[in-house]
This record gives C-alpha cells, structure tokens and sequence, in this order.
C-alpha cells in the first residue's frame, strides 16, 4: 500500500488528507499531520471518502431515459441524442429557453469551476442559476458594493484576535463557511486560552454556541435589527474608531443616520435580547484590542440577508477592525483572484438583467433560483425549455421544492452532469457521469480566496479512471452548443481556452507547454499571481506551501468608484426603512430554521453508510414549552405546514431551541421514486424545502428565506 497526499475536496475546511492506496482503490484515510494548514485534523466527511469511491449506487455509464425508463449507453450515443435534441430548442426558441444551474459540489470541482463558465459563455443563457441563492448571495452583494468586488470579502483573523461575534454560523459542525479555517474548534479555544472571548448569535444552542463564553438566542431573522443596535450604541455613546481606515471610508455620517431608529430599546422587544445586553456586547466589542465580526447562513438566508451582511462589515470598520491583524482582513490567494489584479477594475454592478416572470434581478450574473420554477411554468417568449445542471439537486436544496419537480417534468429536455440518480436528475433525459474526487486534479480555486490564512496545495489524481473528466465532458458539450457537433475537437477548444488564460495574465501559454485542462490554466493563474510560485512548485510540496497570515490590502484591494470603502451604498442602504418597518411587525408564532450536522454535507452525502449514523437524524426540534402546550411527544409525529406544503416528522424535544423555534436538517427527504440510493432511501428523513416559500425572499438580492418561515405545527395522532 502507498500513501497518497491530497487536500479533502468535499467541504471549505481543505484540510490535507493521507490517503492509502492499493490496487486502484481507497484502502485508509487519515489526517495529514504535516499539512501545513490543518495539521492532521479530519472530520467525518473527510474520513467517508473511501465509502464515496466505493458507493455501489454511484453512476459508472451515461444514462439515456427512453420511454420513461433509464438505459446504459455509451458516451457517443449520450452526444448524439444531446445533439440531437438541444440545438434544435435553442434554434426554435432562442437562448433564453435554455436553462443551467450548478450546485454546491461544483465550487469544489476544479473541472467544473473553470470550464463551465466557458460553457455558460457558450450558451449566452441570461437563466443562470446555482445554489448561491439558497445561501449566501446577500454577502457577495453587499461585498461588492462595499468594496468592489462580490468576491472581495473580509475574512476574521481568528487565529489572531481577542474578541470574535458569530451570527447565524456553527463553524464547529460546518467546519467553517465563507471561512476557511480547518480545526475550527482548536482556532475558537485557543482565542479563549489566550484570554480572548467568543460570542455567538443564534436561535438554536448549537454546538459552537456551547463551547462559547457567551451565547445570544434570537428569534430567527432579526440579526440585522441587532446589528443595527450595536452600530447604534457605538455612534450614540461616540464609540465609533475608525483608525487608519479613515481617510479610505466614505458614508460614516449617512450610517450614523440610518441606524438612529434602533437603539436597543426598540429593537429588543422584537429580537429577544435585554437592551442591556445588547448595550453589554457593543462595549465588549469597541473596548476589545482586536475584534472581527462574522456572520454566515443564518444571516444570508433571511428576509434581511443584505442588510446583516452589509452590517457585519459596518461593524468592522465602525470599531477600526477592519484590514488590521486580530480584525477582519482580505485574503491573497495564489492565483485566480479579480481583487489582485494590479489596475484599475471594473467596479460592481447588480440588475443587469432581471427575470422575465417576477422581475427578480440579476447578482454576480445569475437570477435567484427561486423564480426558476416560475421560468418554465410560465408560457410566453423566453420560456425555459431546457436545463442542463451540474452536481446539483435544487428538487431538495431549492424552496418550493414540490413545485419546482413538476415544473422539471415539464421540461422538453434536460441535461445532468453527476454521480448520482438522485430526486433531481431523474428529471433529466441524459446524465452524465463524471470521476469521483481522488480520480481528477483538486485546487481550491474559491476557498484560498476566503481563508484565515494565505496557503495553497496541489492534489494531483490519485485514482485511474475510465471516465473522461469533467472538463473533457464540458468542453464536448461546449462543441455542440456551438455549432460542431457530438464530436468536437477537445483538444483545440482547450487550447483555445488556455490561450484566452494566457492573454488575461500577460503570458505566452507557451510557458505551461506539456499540461492540458485545469493543471494548464493553473499553472497559468500562479505565474501571473501575487506570488513568484509555478504549478512546479506546489508539486514539489505535497503537503502545501503557507505564505503566512493576512496582511492589510486596503487600498489596493478597493475596486469602487470612488477608490474607497462605500459604506452606505444606496443599493443597499433602500432596504432599511423595509428594517425600520419591521419594529412593528407582530411576532409569528411558530418559525422555522434549518440545521448543520456534522456528518451531513447538503444533499449530496447522505448515501453513505459511515454519514447516517449516530446523531445523523432528521427529526424538527421543539422547546419543551412549545411541546407541552401542542401535546408534542418526544419520539412522536407531528405535521408542520406552510403556504407550500406540509410534511410529518419525528419531533425532538430539546431547550436547544428558544420557544417558538422549529429546526429541521437541510438535505433530506430521499423517499421520492424514480432515484437510485439505497442508503439514502433507508434513512430518507424529510424535504424541509417543501415548507420553503418561494414568495419568500431577501428583497435587494433576491436570495431565498430559509430561516424564519412562518409554519404552523399540529400533532399527529
């Protein structure tokens, strides 16, 4: 058995793996203890990796559905009825009736995340979907008109600072998001140990809320209202200390104003916090020596997504924490980032185009996916008629979910790229498989962008495969979107590709000579990177390359108009009288929130024996008030509905949630016909999206309200 060194591709941790091999197989997985950034740390989707591999339900063969039934065919009969089938509706009814949307396992396949924008440049489709809108759009939003760019997003520096404010985010079971941070439990304890405090905002005690000094139980939905509080305290008791970011700061004044109507007497009737906590946490906040902020999918998949995540950064730079160490600070990853960029860039933009149905606008060049089932059901010139995803399952992750599987089966054609016959892609007409992880090359394009500390690490395959890969498959549908039909010249379209690579970086692509596909293009993005790096270098470094801790970058890294951080940009800043509004608005009585589990991953894991175990358990939590006053026993059934839906579930009483407050596991509800997992179907829990309101959204980025959906909740006899 050798032993293989590789960087774990399924969550944002990218924590390095030692892999042992034998005969083409997975025979162990174990941290990598010299990695140079997770340091031998593993979780338990890192340690299911040998059980993906070995999935007996995963897709080995193209599928072609014929007659209703699905059928093995070989790659050049899957092309053909491609061909066959998708130019013609393109031809009929014009680019538009073309749809695509990409899940979250492709911000983790380099294959994908670089050749599929080729793909959707090819298609000239303004119906571009991803998970992005059942997640965190509302941050790329805010980022963008804050500082210029949707992906120039503050990051805390949390293996440096002395005071660190959750909201919303349970890094300790996500392993961090919008964060990438491995071994987040020994990164919060070792704040504390260095006398630093850890605060977490959250309806639910989570297991990060556990291990914190203090915790704040919301109601759901609220956290922009609290935000707006402590930014109040700070202007009201002169407390704002703006230190060198103040000669880089424009729209102080116009914030002071705005925040005015939420002192914290007014605000906390309606989030649930005493206004002399609330008062409390802003001086903790101001007097720390250094302070970050962050928030994550509690606060972006709200009514006041945009506006909590515009306040998380108000805050830091209010408390003069922004871009200094200890505080929130921009990442400089190895290549492939816009803000590193030298020159001027072009500044952000959102409603360059909206949707044709609902009017929903466009956000970092894709429509909220909410309104993608409105798309297809809704007849008129630009229909949807067509849809290719890619590693997606928007039938369970998407609100609305019942309604947007009908409209699925009233597509005339439908293309999946994945692994799986899952409650999605048995809608599709053809599927696509692609190799498994440690079959294909890894590099965190996204997450080095986004992690508390600047390293980076090449995973070449480890595995053989007799799968084309990814890019290879993409580019053969590229050849017939445009024009060259089934059998396209890869080659040449990924010279072209390269070529296009080369010229945005300065370079001759001569300089990769020998390397094709996602190895070339990177290589390209390191030798026009920030740092003087090769993708020669990161292979002579199996076990990464650290470049240190976050250094300031502002101004450089600024790409607004004005060259300054905007901080009451009017895109942003037209939601808060919506906010001031919502002072008066009456409480729901019942409201429900998702939940992370540690050995769950989405949609996507859930056919693996090793995942579905233990505490894996896809049960509504109920306070024990709420319980007794709706004769709720534990272990017992009820039904909760909503304007969508309803479902019936095993309740779990636990004063993890605060009265009022039902939680539910995202990810579930594998009993649909039609998919192919049998594990999955064994432990096939509930689809909490259908109770997910379509109608339901962040207001300024059209992102989904997945936490804080009115419900009503009965018990089942």
């Amino acid at each position: 058995m050798s032993s293989a060194f590789v960087t774990c591709p399924l969550c944002e941790a990218t924590c390095g793996l030692e892999v042992g091999i034998a005969a083409n197989r997975i025979e162990t997985v174990r941290g990598d203890d010299d990695d140079v950034f997770s340091k031998g740390f593993i979780c338990p989707k890192g340690a299911s990796l040998k059980a993906l591999h070995d999935d007996p339900d995963r897709l080995h063969t193209p599928l072609v559905k014929c007659d209703g039934a699905f059928v093995e065919v070989s790659w050049d009969e899957a092309f053909a009825e491609i061909e066959r089938r998708l130019p013609a509706i393109r031809q009929q009814y014009g680019d538009n009736a073309i749809a695509a949307y990409v899940g979250n396992p492709g911000a983790h396949n380099l294959g994908s995340l670089l050749y599929g924008r080729v793909l959707w440049k090819a298609l000239a489709t303004q119906n571009f979907y991803t998970a992005g809108t059942v997640d965190q759009v509302p941050k790329h939003f805010s980022s963008g008109y804050l500082f210029g760019d949707g992906l120039t997003i503050p990051i805390p520096d949390v293996d440096r600072t002395d005071f660190l404010l959750l909201l919303g985010a349970n890094p300790l079971v996500s392993n961090g998001s919008l964060m990438t941070a491995p071994d987040m439990r020994g990164r919060l304890k070792a704040i504390q140990q260095r006398g630093g405090k850890v605060v977490v905002v959250d309806p639910r005690r989570t297991r990060t809320a556990e291990l914190a000094d203090q915790h704040l139980s919301v109601r759901p939905g609220t956290d922009a209202l609290l935000l707006a509080a402590l930014a109040n305290v700070l202007f009201a008791e002169d407390r704002v200390q703006l230190g060198e970011l103040a000669e880089h700061v424009d729209g102080v004044a116009q914030v002071r104003a705005l925040v005015a109507p939420f002192a914290p007497e007014a605000v906390a009737p309606v989030v649930g916090v005493p206004a002399d906590e609330i008062r409390g946490l802003a001086r903790e906040l101001s007097d720390a020596q250094t302070a970050a902020v962050y928030g994550r999918i509690g606060t972006t998949t709200q009514a006041f997504g945009t506006l909590a995540s515009w306040l998380v950064d108000v805050l830091n730079v209010l408390t003069g924490n922004l871009d200094r160490p200890g505080g929130a600070m921009f990442p400089l990853a190895v290549g492939g980032q816009a803000n590193a960029a030298p020159g001027r860039r072009r500044g952000f933009v959102h409603g360059r185009w909206r949707s044709r149905v609902r009017g929903l606008p466009e956000v970092v060049g894709e429509l909220p996916v909410a309104t993608l089932a409105d798309e297809i059901l809704t007849p008129g010139e630009g229909q949807v008629r067509a849809l290719i995803t890619v590693g997606g399952n928007p039938c369970v992750s998407t609100p609305h979910a019942a309604r947007l599987s009908e409209a699925f089966d009233a597509l005339e054609f439908m293309v999946s790229l994945d692994v799986y016959l899952n409650e999605t892609t048995r809608h599709a007409d053809v599927i696509l498989p692609g190799p498994l992880p440690l079959a294909r090359d890894h590099f965190d394009l996204v997450f080095y962008q986004l992690s508390v500390r600047n390293v980076a690490n090449w995973s070449p395959a480890v595995l053989d495969t007799e799968l084309p890969q990814e890019w290879e498959t993409i580019l053969r549908l590229v050849g017939v979107v445009m024009g060259q039909g089934p059998n396209a010249d890869v080659a040449g379209l990924d010279d072209f590709v390269a070529a296009q690579a080369a010229q945005r970086a300065g370079l001759d692509p001569a300089v990769a000579a020998g390397r094709r596909g996602p190895a070339r293009l990177v290589d390209l993005m390191l030798r026009g990177g920030p740092y003087d790096l090769t993708l020669a270098d990161l292979e002579a470094a199996p076990h990464g390359i650290d470049l240190g801790p976050l250094r300031p970058r502002i101004p450089d890294v600024l790409a607004t108009a004005s060259g300054k951080i905007e901080l009451a940009p009017e895109a942003i800043t037209a939601d808060v009288p919506r906010l001031v509004a919502s002072l008066d608005d009456p409480p729901q009585q019942f409201v429900l929130i998702g939940r992370r589990q540690l050995s769950s991953n989405n949609s996507w894991m859930h056919n693996l024996s090793p995942l579905v175990r233990g505490g894996n358990k896809c049960t509504a939590h109920v306070h024990p008030d709420d319980a007794a006053k709706l004769g709720l026993a534990d272990g017992a059934l009820a039904r909760i509905s909503s304007r969508t839906g309803s479902v019936t579930v095993p309740v779990e009483i636990t004063d993890t949630v605060r009265p009022g407050v039902v939680s539910i596991p995202h990810g579930w509800g594998h009993d649909v016909p039609g998919t192919r997992g049998e594990v999955a179907r064994a432990h096939a829990g509930v689809n909490s999206n259908i109770l997910a309101d379509d109608l339901l959204l962040d207001v300024p980025s059209g992102t989904a309200v997945l936490n804080g959906i009115p419900i009503d909740v009965t018990a089942v006899a």
